[in-house]
């Protein structure tokens, strides 16, 4: 089901997203802020609930049973199949290796941070993910090469992921950077090397659409819900 106008009526569309520490402000998931971001990206209307995870409300649970966030409402019917809600041609990237490239940067992070501080394995491995990302960033992707030019790109100039725009690979990648970004430097002390130019230019990228900065939690937010993880290193 893709979320297309198919009649004269714009269809009612509601998305439902886990709240924040005070139970009203954005809370801290990634996967809810990807389903945010596509939707925001799609240019549809909708409107965004907050659902405080401690205290589901008795209508919500009458509407999504046994369904946590995020889901959607479509003309009042639940929705939480999100291959079929994210299909839409133009978010679709050109290139595979841009869903690739960042696929196991989140669960090295979560490796790292669930380790002790000092635990250099982890911490190698997230920046060697952090190193494959920057120098895709980096690397001129097939589009951007000219063959009839005399002029030789070696340094992409794009924005993002897959090009200038946005794509469903930014949606699912963008979310967990910050995630990492904010978590990272609280509990670890750790920065996103300077080095790494291409990941910075990309943040700072996406930092400049509202579609990702304003779907993004605050750092307390996410500083909150990894409080507990870190209490439980070893």
């Amino acid at each position: 089901m893709a979320l297309r106008q198919t009649s004269d009526k714009e269809p009612l569309i509601e998305l439902f997203i886990k709240a924040g520490h005070d139970g009203e402000n954005v809370g801290n998931c990634p996967f809810c802020q990807r389903l945010f971001m596509v939707l925001w990206l799609k240019g549809v209307k909708f409107t965004v609930t907050t659902v405080d995870m401690r205290k589901k409300p008795a209508e919500l649970k009458e509407l999504a049973p046994g369904t946590n966030p995020p889901f959607l409402l479509y003309n009042g019917t639940l929705k939480t199949d999100f291959i079929k809600i994210e299909e839409y041609p133009h978010l679709s990237p050109l290139n595979k290796e841009s869903f690739d490239v960042g696929a196991d940067i989140f669960a090295k992070f979560s490796a790292y941070i669930k380790s002790s501080p000092i635990n250099s394995f982890h911490e190698k491995n997230l920046l060697r993910e952090f190193k494959r990302l920057d120098d895709y960033l980096n690397s001129p992707l097939p589009q951007e090469i000219d063959h009839n030019s005399r002029e030789n790109i070696i340094i992409s100039r794009r924005k993002f992921l897959d090009g200038n725009h946005l794509t469903l690979a930014d949606c699912n990648l963008l979310p967990k950077l910050h995630v990492i970004k904010i978590a990272a430097k609280k509990y670890c002390d750790f920065d996103i090397p300077t080095q790494f130019v291409g990941v910075w230019q990309y943040l700072q990228n996406a930092s400049e659409k509202e579609e990702f900065s304003q779907t993004c939690p605050a750092n307390i937010e996410i500083e909150k819900a990894y409080f507990s993880v870190v209490n439980k290193r070893t």
